[in-house]
């Protein structure tokens, strides 16, 4: 009795290990009559892509010049601003054209783009009076509103403190810089911004997936992908304002302060 127990267990263990060893079909010829293995090993190939073709685009002579598929906002001339510019009324804007540069006239109000964008990326030029006046946010302010709500600071902050998240570069209030990256005034500064547009949820006050931002300056990298809490306030908290919208224009800040904008362009995402 015994034996036959003991014969038993290891009938079955050895099939249960024999059970447990991948199975492997046995190997047949191929087409050249070589025998193939089963299942068959990877290939490069198994992993590579081929359609559709990456779209191809001309890039701009210089890291600052559009590309190809680029829109031009503002090019220096008077023909492009009364096409793709207004004021806050959808009136022609009443900032001034000077030099190649369109000027910001303190009164006028802010100025946006006819044209409404979601997920985008936006070169600008932009600069500060050369004749300092003022200190803190009373010196070279203006801003650039993504989608008319989320606010990229302007400000001469060369050798001018202010609060934090309200120097040049902040996302207004909710960010600050990494970095200080501002030139003298009266030198042209450069914004490269990657804007993705939040998403919603079910109700009409709370993001699915918040706005997200990344910033250079002049080149330099001063905001990393950062997510916004809601719309840019001067006094309160983003969160209680947010609400639900699609597409937005570009607006530019009316501070008091005669900021110039230059070569801006936009792609669509």
């Amino acid at each position: 009795m015994k034996i036959t127990l003991i014969t038993g267990i290891a009938f079955l263990t050895a099939a249960l290990c024999y059970a447990q060893q991948p199975q492997q079909r046995p190997a047949t010829p191929g087409a050249s009559g070589q025998k193939q293995e089963y299942p068959a090993r990877m290939t490069p190939q198994m992993t590579e892509i081929m359609e559709p073709e990456v779209k191809v685009i001309i890039p701009g002579d210089q890291p600052e010049m559009p590309p190809s598929d680029a829109i031009i906002l503002l090019d220096g001339t008077a023909e492009i601003i009364n096409l793709e510019w207004e004021d806050s009324q959808g009136n022609p804007t009443k900032w001034i054209l000077q030099d190649g540069a369109l000027v910001c006239v303190k009164g006028s109000g802010a100025i946006r783009t006819k044209r409404k964008f979601n997920d985008f990326q936006l070169h600008i030029e932009w600069r500060a009076p050369a004749e300092v006046s003022g200190e803190g946010q009373g010196r070279g302010n203006s801003g650039v509103y993504l989608q008319g709500l989320y606010e990229v600071q302007v400000l001469d902050s060369y050798n001018n403190k202010t609060y934090r998240n309200g120097q040049a570069g902040s996302l207004y209030k909710q960010y600050a810089p990494l970095v200080n990256a501002c030139r003298k005034p009266g030198e042209w500064q450069s914004y490269d911004i990657i804007y993705t547009a939040p998403r919603f949820a079910s109700d009409t006050t709370t993001y699915f997936t918040p706005p997200r931002v990344t910033v250079l300056h002049n080149g330099v990298l001063i905001q990393n992908n950062v997510s916004l809490r809601g719309p840019t306030l001067y006094i309160g908290m983003p969160e209680y304002s947010v609400k639900n919208h699609g597409d937005g224009p570009l607006e530019l800040q009316d501070h008091g302060n005669p900021v110039g904008y230059r070569n801006i362009w936009i792609r669509e995402l």
